[in-house]
């Protein structure tokens, strides 16, 4: 990718010169043309997106008029005149955003005081940085849980409150996304109550439609920058694929090196010429056997580089976090094998090397990684090592569907009814609604403050909706859509803390048997309990890793829309669905080879979701030469590649959707493929698969039928957590079946006309019953027994 110059500019008037010579001296003389449009927009009390590139200065743009406006401020008689908000997704981003602004304001004296208040805060603190800090830095959760439900104890601060930014804002999707949008929501209603209107500043990596998505997030008009004017230097991206093994896997299958272990070489062989590099994983297991299997392959070179690579992941303890941040800083380390939580904007100056393990689920990511390379406009290396799984082979194969297509819309629904329900009773705690709040939480509320009400949550009297129960409102709500109370993971022998995994997460993580990995050091999961929130390890070294396997049902509750195929039919409404860890894999570290399968007892999990689904008949069967002991087999195969493939057409993790096949689906009475939503109440994932259908199972058949694999392989339709162990599959089967249902298809509409798979009404999503409780969450493909099979 070649190199480009950058564009300067000069910052606006209304930009105090303090502030002007406190940038300058952090070494910037002139500010580049995208910085000065955000600031001006700013200024002007306009709510602004910044959509540009990674390292192209963003928080620049913000912070000129935010210290501005706090250095006005300062010469109020109160010393805090104006005060600033400033959210992160992660608390490490906010603990570096405190240490970068504290830096560039150092010259400004005690006009500026930033401070972070998030759960690492001291409790003696706390209490400062509520009456004495005015650029306070902290996340959703914060703000969600301790801020709001105490605004009282904030109300000089937030009657103050002239801007508030949301950094990452690309982050904010899905249900994470559609929960944030409404505490958004729920800090502006406040905000109001003391006479305050902020203004929103965003941050966000390059994304289509930005102002849309960001003002869908604030619930106000939001002015778009995207004209990205900084230099960038040339980088050299590489698409790697494992080579196979002389292993084989299920059914025979070719098995292919894993993405992880030559992750690991190439991180090990980039530490050993010296390059700074950071190595992205997918899952925290996977980062911290990245840095084991480097940490032994330079022990065997030079012992002294041993401690010059580390695992950096969430889940660790505060105190872990902020000494692999400094080291990261000082350049103590080398080598970083990361989950996301370092992709989140942490600054990490001088990085020459980025490798990517697996495709992160949206080209957006994608980017975001590989810009970590390179800041300072120097030349980078990125590489991305595709896994055996069928949408990073299919990319591996067809470069231009990452480097000739835009990156992806953020998907999110603040009016789904299991989001806003919580948000509504939350609102209420912290001041009676009224019927002019009715517009501010969205269309949705009317229908369902009367169920609210009916279930004993909030009582209606004549000047609004109460919240008259004891509890928190606030812990009706779990943000990130999580959960459950997070399982902490403790050593068995000495009572050690070594850290938590959110309580879904915990059947597949932590289960009886698991193998955990924890800052290089691997343990036996000895005993999962769930009804105390603990799992007990013990210190161990096995030859293998552990991967968790589920089976799923599920039942059709509502058809919103649906269009012929042929005979068949596209569908997409709500679901329930029933999901079970079942047993667990032992697979050979490196090579990935099965060495047995255990089963496990453990509960069922439910889920009322949204779901599309496609059916086919008789007919198209015969056309497709799809007999009887083919039929399960093919279902399946086009199941699993179709997860596989989904991501690239919607902005969701693999993760994030499950699904199911059925010969004979008791509510559609056809043959069947569900696709649905991992979270309560959808998260606009499976609608987006709806949308996007002949392109999605078009881009799937070509995945299967392109592998070279004879009979399936996890590069096209097997999934490493097959409940059903992979069977039955039929490759051959799945392309012909897939080929009738799209010739089946309608015609692609031309232009002008409105395309029949994506209606212009859609409904307002139905809400729950009140108070019916779901929970779960999807995991990685899985098949399933007899009967339904889901991944």
């Amino acid at each position: 990718m070649p190199p480009r110059a950058g564009r300067h500019a000069v910052w606006p008037d209304r930009i105090r010169p303090e502030v002007i010579n406190a940038i300058q001296l952090a070494g910037v003389d002139h500010p580049w043309a995208h910085q000065a449009t955000a600031a001006e927009h700013a200024l002007d009390g306009e709510s602004v997106v910044i959509a540009t590139g990674t390292a192209s200065g963003k928080s620049l743009a913000y912070l000129a008029p935010v210290l501005t406006s706090l250095l006005d401020g300062s010469e109020a008689p109160n010393g805090r005149g104006t005060t600033a908000l400033y959210l992160s997704p992660t608390k490490a981003l906010a603990a570096d955003q405190r240490r970068a602004v504290k830096a560039l304001a150092a010259p400004l004296g005690n006009g500026v005081r930033p401070a972070v208040y998030d759960g690492d805060t001291p409790v003696e603190e706390r209490e400062w940085v509520r009456q004495y800090a005015n650029y306070v830095l902290t996340n959703p959760d914060m703000l969600h849980r301790g801020i709001l439900p105490a605004h009282p104890r904030w109300s000089s601060f937030l009657r103050a409150l002239r801007y508030v930014v949301i950094d990452e804002c690309h982050t904010y999707r899905g249900v994470f996304g559609s929960h944030v949008a409404q505490v958004l929501r729920r800090l502006r209603r406040v905000c109001a109550r003391y006479g305050s209107e902020p203004v929103f500043l965003l941050a966000s990596a390059t994304a289509a439609e930005p102002a849309r998505a960001a003002g869908r997030l604030t619930g106000l008009p939001v002015r778009e920058v995207s004209d990205d004017a900084s230099p960038r230097g040339e980088t050299v991206f590489a698409l790697w694929e494992p080579p196979l093994t002389e292993f084989h896997g299920e059914k025979g299958a070719p098995v292919r090196r894993t993405a992880t272990a030559e992750t690991a070489d190439i991180l090990t062989d980039l530490t050993l010429q010296g390059v700074r590099s950071v190595a992205f994983v997918r899952s925290r297991r996977g980062a911290e056997l990245v840095s084991v299997i480097a940490q032994e392959r330079l022990a065997e070179v030079d012992h002294s580089l041993v401690k010059r690579v580390a695992a950096y992941r969430g889940g660790y303890l505060a105190e872990e976090r902020r000494a692999l941040e400094r080291a990261l800083h000082s350049g103590e380390l080398l080598g970083l094998a990361a989950t996301t939580a370092l992709e989140l904007g942490i600054d990490v100056s001088g990085l020459d090397a980025v490798v990517i393990a697996g495709y992160p689920g949206t080209r957006a990511s994608l980017w975001q990684q590989a810009g970590r390379a390179g800041r300072a406009g120097r030349g980078a290396l990125a590489i991305l090592v595709a896994r055996d799984d069928p949408l990073d082979t299919f990319l591996v194969h067809h470069p231009e569907a990452l480097f000739q297509q835009p990156v992806e819309s953020t998907v999110l629904d603040p009016d789904n009814p299991y989001v806003l329900a919580p948000h509504l009773c939350a609102a209420a705690a912290e001041l009676p609604l009224t019927e002019a709040d009715l517009e501010l939480f969205g269309p949705a509320v009317p229908e369902l403050l009367p169920q609210l009400v009916e279930a004993g949550l909030l009582r209606r009297r004549t000047t609004g909706w109460y919240w008259t129960r004891r509890e928190r409102a606030a812990d009706l709500a779990d943000i990130r859509g999580e959960g459950g109370r997070p399982v902490q993971i403790v050593e068995a022998g000495t009572g050690r803390l070594l850290g938590t995994v959110d309580e879904p997460a915990s059947h597949t993580a932590v289960h009886d048997g698991a193998v955990h990995l924890h800052q290089g050091r691997s343990y036996l999961v000895k005993r999962l309990d769930l009804a105390d929130s603990v799992a007990l390890v013990e210190e161990a070294s096995p030859p293998y890793s552990t991967t968790a396997r589920d089976t799923t049902a599920i039942s059709v509750l509502e058809t919103d829309t649906e269009i012929p195929w042929g005979g068949g039919r596209l569908c997409f409404g709500s679901v329930e669905v029933t999901n079970q860890v079942v047993s667990f894999l032992r697979r050979r570290l490196i090579t990935g080879e099965v060495l047995g399968e255990s089963k496990l007892d453990l509960p069922p999990r439910t889920l009322r979701t949204r779901a599309v689904w496609w059916t086919v008949t008789e007919d198209q069967l015969d056309a497709a030469r799809v007999n009887p002991e083919q039929l399960g087999g093919a279902l399946h195969a086009a199941e699993h590649a179709s997860i596989g493939m989904l991501p690239l057409f919607a902005t969701c993790d693999r993760r994030d959707i499950g699904g199911v096949s059925v010969p004979l689906h008791p509510d559609t009475l056809l043959p069947t493929v569900f696709v649905y939503d991992g979270h309560p109440g959808g998260a606009g994932f499976a609608e987006r698969a709806f949308h996007t259908a002949r392109e999605w199972l078009t881009a799937t058949r070509e995945a299967i039928a392109s592998c070279e694999c004879e009979a399936g392989c996890p590069s096209c339709i097997q999934s490493p957590k097959c409940g059903n162990g992979n069977e039955p599959l039929h490759k051959r089967a799945a392309v012909r079946l897939l080929g009738e249902l799209l010739g089946s298809a309608p015609p692609p509409p031309s232009a002008g006309t409105p395309d029949p798979a994506v209606p212009t009404d859609l409904p307002v999503p139905r809400s729950a019953e009140a108070g019916a409780e779901v929970t779960g969450r999807a995991q990685e493909p899985s098949a399933r027994p007899v009967g339904p099979r889901g991944t």
